[in-house]
């Protein structure tokens, strides 16, 4: 069955990213030798996922053996045999979101009478302390959405676990999404000591305070999100930071002229980011770095998009790539440009 091996240094970075976007195959056991791990993969494993994880950390992804651990059910659907038919399993959406010890899925429309006995069965597989269901999509400037509670205990405050950094958030008051966790870490791979950094649309400061953890650097958080500013400053003391991290409440065209030049611009908005381009564009630094986020169906169209709005001055691709889907035939598409 198909595997990955990765360096024993890197293999607990490697696990955790699997587990929170549950790609590891639970039926087998994980083994190691001298130098290595070996972690079995599930068999519709996210091709993207693993493809931007093998360029991040080396992996290698083959066929290995690997042994069967004690049983434990495969996804929630065995908790719901003989609750609700049979058909209508097959409906539900079997992958979720897992936020600190919160777990956050989506039940169609035709199975809102079941979706108490989804929730509980969802708490027994995930032995998280709280479910809830998507009651709306992401709305408004402030990116957040309705939740309902489904099981287990009603509290949405919770605190999460990426790369040895804790976030608390609030998710229906602040966005964040637990499946940008190798994303950040490839921007925090790329950051130079001493930059200085300005992230448009910050939340709850995820990439600012990943840059900071590790690298001397200077970042200004920016966000219009009253809640996401809260969360910035509480998330700045639950962390070591080696750099420093400004956080500012505000609409990032009003709050940019009083920042200075960056060497790097993050904007991680894919839905309206190209609004910005041109504010984006006229602070960057010479040879400033530009981390831009769009909702598109092929690259030429980001990469054209932010030629146009530079020119005159003279770009650079450094790496685009396709971060998740979005939906059917659109990805979300991070683009890494130097803007000379």
């Amino acid at each position: 069955m198909k595997g990955i091996k990765i360096k024993k240094q890197k293999a607990n970075e490697v696990r955790k990213i699997l587990i929170n976007n549950n790609q590891i195959n639970s039926e087998y056991k994980l083994k190691s030798d001298e130098n290595n791990v070996y972690i079995p993969l599930i068999d519709n494993y996210d091709i993207t996922l693993i493809e931007n994880i093998k360029q991040d950390y080396h992996i290698i992804i083959e066929d290995y053996d690997f042994l069967e651990g004690q049983y434990k059910a495969k996804n929630f659907m065995e908790y719901l045999n003989d609750k609700i038919p049979e058909d209508a399993i097959e409906n539900i959406r079997k992958s979720f979101d897992t936020i600190g010890d919160i777990v956050i899925l989506e039940i169609p429309p035709e199975l809102e009478n079941e979706k108490k006995i989804i929730g509980e069965a969802v708490l027994k597989f995930t032995k998280r302390r709280s479910v809830y269901y998507k009651k709306s999509k992401i709305q408004g400037v402030t990116r957040t959405r309705k939740l309902e509670f489904l099981a287990g205990e009603d509290n949405l405050e919770t605190i999460h676990k990426e790369y040895g950094i804790r976030f608390k958030l609030n998710p229906s008051t602040v966005y964040f999404s637990p499946r940008l966790a190798t994303e950040r870490a490839r921007i925090v791979n790329q950051v130079q000591e001493n930059e200085t950094v300005i992230d448009f649309f910050a939340g709850i400061g995820s990439f600012p305070i990943s840059i900071a953890h590790v690298k001397k650097a200077k970042i200004y958080s920016i966000d219009i999100n009253p809640e996401a500013y809260k969360y910035v400053n509480e998330n700045m003391k639950l962390n070591k930071l080696v750099g420093e991290v400004i956080p500012i409440e505000g609409d990032i065209r009003k709050v940019i002229p009083e920042l200075p030049l960056a060497d790097r611009i993050i904007m991680n908005l894919p839905g309206t980011a190209k609004d910005f381009l041109d504010i984006a564009v006229n602070h960057l630094n010479k040879n400033g770095i530009l981390n831009y986020y769009e909702f598109s169906s092929d690259y030429e169209t980001v990469i054209d998009r932010v030629k146009k709005i530079a020119y005159p001055r003279e770009t650079e691709v450094l790496n685009i790539r396709k971060v998740k889907s979005q939906s059917p035939g659109v990805w979300h598409i991070g683009l890494d440009m130097k803007i000379k």
